[in-house]
């Protein structure tokens, strides 16, 4: 990639969002490239707690094209999974421009995206922002006031038990991470788990059985078919999502009673250092995992992307801004949509949007556009 390149399409991510998204742009031999910050591709998996392990099957965890290199059954690793992304793009040729962060986007007067990057500009007549809803770590207010003695991590920055003290510990939210990390902890220590309870799947993820009943109607059925934004069911539940986070999927209540894990409240503050919960108890822990989720991480769209309530103006990943596309985020689509098997389908319609658009001869030509923006700059 050159400074001031133009580009049919830029696809902003380099996940599995957009590789998936790049497999379906390249079919159509669409002019594109993929920039992603990472220094390696599949990074953002690597990153990620050492015992991580994905909650669906590797039948379901391929992108289109290739499947994944594993028993259907077992579920892979967070490292498995990240090596897999690598070899889909090293397979399919993906031109993927690592290292470079997108720093600010926009749109010039004649209409073009002006894609601002650590590496130079970037000119498109498209964009796709192929990112997940979790981007930056949200912690509250209130965690600089703990006890400077007292170990803070967020999630996103846990690995593995030898990073905390020794002594209890408390996670600040009951969702997936949450109840996975506090899994963990639980063999070593008092672990606490505040947070409303967000209910769980009906299946356990466990047994020969079990297995075939979720992968062939949980997730094939139920969240990538019944769930979408076209069904009443699928809106209603969508709205929960996106306001108070999904359902428990591999770790159960009743796993986190098993081993221990004592379920208390939302911590609400702090006193004394300490933390306070809503039902006024203070907890004397050492160490505190935020598992509080992340924000979107889009501030760098210089565009009307959000409604008054802070949420995505697009109908189902094609952006009320004309010519901008999102694959990845939460309930894009279906319940799917940021899971493996149902990136890749929201990936297709979005390419298919993309070239259709890139098609319209009433549209001005990207070299052209691009002699023009120079011209102006």
């Amino acid at each position: 990639m050159h400074n001031n390149e133009a580009f049919d399409v830029v696809v902003i991510g380099g996940g599995q969002a957009g590789l998936a998204t790049g497999y379906f742009l390249a079919e159509r031999g669409l002019r594109f490239v993929i920039l992603d910050a990472s220094e390696r591709i599949g990074d953002a998996w690597r990153k990620r707690w050492d015992s991580l392990r994905l909650f669906s099957p590797a039948k379901l965890d391929a992108l289109p094209g290739m499947p994944f290199p594993a028993p259907p059954d077992s579920f892979p690793t967070k490292d498995e999974m990240a090596d897999y992304l690598e070899a889909y793009a090293a397979r399919f040729e993906l031109p993927v421009q690592t290292n470079t962060r997108v720093e600010r986007l926009s749109k010039t007067s004649d209409g073009m995206f002006l894609v601002e990057t650590s590496q130079g500009r970037v000119y498109t007549r498209q964009v796709i922002v192929a990112m997940a809803s979790y981007q930056g770590p949200r912690v509250p207010a209130f965690a600089r006031e703990l006890d400077p003695g007292i170990v803070q991590l967020h999630a996103s920055a846990y690995k593995n038990p030898s990073q905390l003290r020794d002594g209890a510990v408390l996670l600040v939210g009951a969702g997936n991470s949450g109840a996975e990390i506090a899994m963990e902890l639980s063999k070593s220590r008092t672990t606490w788990v505040s947070g409303r309870d967000v209910g769980e799947i009906p299946f356990k993820l466990a047994g020969f059985w079990s297995r075939v009943v979720l992968t062939r109607f949980v997730f094939r059925v139920v969240f990538h078919r019944l769930l979408t934004v076209k069904t009443p069911m699928g809106r209603k539940v969508r709205e929960f999502w996106l306001t108070k986070g999904g359902p428990l999927i591999r770790t159960r209540t009743s796993d986190l009673d098993a081993a221990g894990v004592k379920r208390v409240p939302k911590m609400t503050s702090v006193s004394g250092g300490r933390p306070v919960l809503e039902d006024g108890r203070v907890l004397d822990v050492e160490n505190v995992v935020w598992c509080t989720g992340y924000d979107p991480g889009l501030s760098w769209i210089d565009l009307p992307i959000v409604d008054e309530q802070g949420r995505l103006r697009h109908e189902s990943g094609v952006a009320v801004e004309e010519g901008l596309y999102f694959v990845g985020q939460q309930f894009l689509y279906a319940a799917s949509s940021t899971m493996i098997h149902g990136v890749g389908r929201d990936a297709a319609r979005i390419a298919r949007a993309v070239a259709a658009r890139a098609a319209d001869r009433r549209l001005p030509h990207v070299v052209p556009a691009l002699a023009e923006s120079r011209a102006s700059a």
